[in-house]
């Protein structure tokens, strides 16, 4: 199995996203690296955190507002459960959501899983790409949706990118870099819709 072991991303504010990132305790799987590459808008992709319940989603986004994270939509109940989405320093957008609507215990500082969700132009083309690359698929919606096994650290799923942007609260509309690399053992490479891979 191919296993994701890190995310970085880049960013001109790199103390800012790592501060960030410590008070949401993904440090350990995701860096901040100095750098400016050109980007406008959407980014291509969003990180998610998935909770167990509704009480631990507000201690989440509150820790990312309380460290420089801005509201892009609040959190909120929904068909599918509770949950919101903010942005980091960084520029990235994060998820914070669980499919549970009661809190059925004390809010802790846990989550379940750490996904990261490409936004491409195909997902059939792109679940293919990744096929040939060594990825194991284990959940696919035809052509909107596919999730891989890539290990416990940091889950990959593929999105349409206008669904991806919707779902996320903002506009499909970016340009520039996606200002993210995924680090793994499936060796060094750039998917179809610019993600760069680079071997850990």
């Amino acid at each position: 199995m191919i296993t994701i072991n890190s995310l970085t991303l880049d960013t001109p504010e790199p103390t800012a996203a790592k501060a960030f990132h410590t008070a949401l305790g993904v440090d350990a799987h995701i860096t901040a690296r100095d750098a400016e590459a050109p980007t406008t808008g959407f980014r291509g992709f969003t990180l998610s955190l998935v909770v167990s319940q509704p009480n631990i989603v507000d201690a989440y986004i509150e820790a990312a507002l309380d460290n420089g994270g801005a509201t892009v939509t609040p959190a909120k109940k929904s068909l599918w459960g509770y949950g919101g989405v903010v942005q980091g320093p960084d520029g990235a957008l994060w998820k914070v959501a669980t499919s549970s609507k009661k809190n059925k215990g004390p809010a802790t500082r846990h989550f379940e899983d750490l996904v990261l969700l490409l936004g491409v132009g195909d997902v059939k083309a792109g679940k293919q790409f990744y096929l040939d690359h060594g990825l194991e698929v284990t959940r696919s919606f035809g052509r909107k949706y596919v999730e891989f096994a890539t290990g416990p650290k940091v889950k990959l799923a593929l999105y349409g990118r206008h669904a991806l942007a919707k779902d996320a609260g903002v506009s499909p509309d970016g340009t520039g870099a996606h200002r993210i690399v995924i680090r793994s053992d499936a060796g060094t490479f750039t998917d179809p819709d610019g993600f760069s891979w680079e071997t850990d």
